[in-house]
């Protein structure tokens, strides 16, 4: 009985050739990403900033542009940003995180105090050994981050080589992949079977979510980034940079990247302020942004994109960052959509089924 069900359910839901093709194409598509994605990483970037600088192209091409000055336009304007962040930004973040980490040790220093003073105000709830030992333990944590950023930086020449060849090569690979789009669309398509009609209907749907997603996630980077830095520069606080690029960062991972972030941003703040007033308003600017961001930016960016349950979110997290990195965590929704739009368009022996 148990054999005949198991039967039937794959005869109704594997039989159809297109099934069989949809598989095929997930594995090569896996096996190429474990075995060569660090060799492809630059591919990979050059496609992600394609797709963005997409929405450029055609918002120019709209307007009258032939495609190839409005994808001339969008280069001019992606090289302009490149050299912002390269001259601009990377040398301030830089000294700001070597700042920032010259400034933890003052961490020990004003909590073995803050802790002395409640242990004489609270003997009950807080004895002198409790209190050493939870001084040596951040002592410990601190100067084990001491050692970490100094064997990264004892390994930056290999690291400088790697992001001259970034450098060199994404740019010029994101210029012929906007230039020759359509050329390579047709070059891949024609090593596909003529009938594919489950594929199309995936690819479609899929496209224009992942395409939406990358821009909107970008446009989110550049905006929460930006609002923290102003706001963090207008508290006073000398992380600001720093900080605006961190929180900017962590809207690539959903959920927990802003509670990761949230802990530097408590660290500055109370290196700067101690615990005050100004570092309630710290908090309390950062508090807002995060739910204006949540509740207001994501809901705009990404009306377009596929709702996702959270858990399904986190979950495509944890797999697809543990199998491709960081590539697999930015990656995350659009591969949950892919895997909900494949299950949604799924042929069967009674029909195909059109994606939602």
């Amino acid at each position: 009985m148990m054999i005949t069900l198991i039967k039937s359910w794959f005869n109704t839901h594997f039989s159809h050739p297109d099934a069989m093709l949809i598989i095929l194409f997930i594995l090569l598509g896996t096996l190429v990403l474990y075995f060569f994605g660090g060799m492809l990483a630059p591919v990979i970037a050059a496609i992600v900033i394609a797709y963005m600088l997409e929405g450029l192209v055609q918002f120019f091409s709209h307007r009258g542009l032939s495609r190839n000055f409005a994808v001339i336009l969008s280069f001019a304007i992606f090289l302009t940003a490149l050299l912002f962040v390269v001259i601009g930004l990377v040398p301030v973040v830089s000294k700001q995180v070597s700042s920032f980490l010259d400034d933890l040790p003052k961490i020990v220093t004003q909590g073995k105090d803050f802790l002395q003073n409640l242990q004489v105000e609270y003997p009950n709830l807080l004895n002198v050994e409790q209190a050493n030992s939870l001084v040596a333990s951040i002592a410990s944590e601190l100067t084990s981050l001491g050692q970490s950023v100094l064997s990264l930086s004892l390994a930056s020449i290999p690291f400088v080589i790697t992001a001259l060849i970034y450098f060199l090569l994404v740019p010029l690979l994101v210029f012929f992949f906007l230039k020759d789009k359509f050329l390579l669309l047709d070059w891949i398509n024609a090593f596909l079977p003529k009938e594919k009609r489950v594929l199309q209907t995936v690819w479609k749907d899929v496209d224009n979510q992942i395409g939406n997603y990358i821009r909107g996630k970008f446009y989110e980077i550049v905006i929460v980034g930006s609002a923290t830095f102003g706001a963090f520069l207008f508290l006073g606080l000398s992380y600001a940079t720093l900080l605006g690029v961190l929180v900017g960062l962590s809207v690539v991972v959903p959920y927990i990247g802003a509670a990761v972030v949230t802990f530097p941003v408590i660290i500055a703040a109370y290196l700067e302020f101690g615990f005050s007033v100004d570092f309630g308003w710290v908090i309390g600017v950062y508090a807002l942004i995060q739910a204006l961001d949540g509740n207001v930016l994501v809901p705009i960016l990404f009306s377009d994109v596929v709702n996702l349950h959270p858990v399904a979110i986190i979950v495509a997290i944890l797999i697809f960052g543990g199998l491709w990195g960081f590539w697999g965590v930015f990656f995350a929704i659009p591969l949950a959509t892919l895997v909900k739009s494949l299950l949604a368009a799924w042929p069967t022996r009674g029909g195909i089924a059109e994606a939602s």
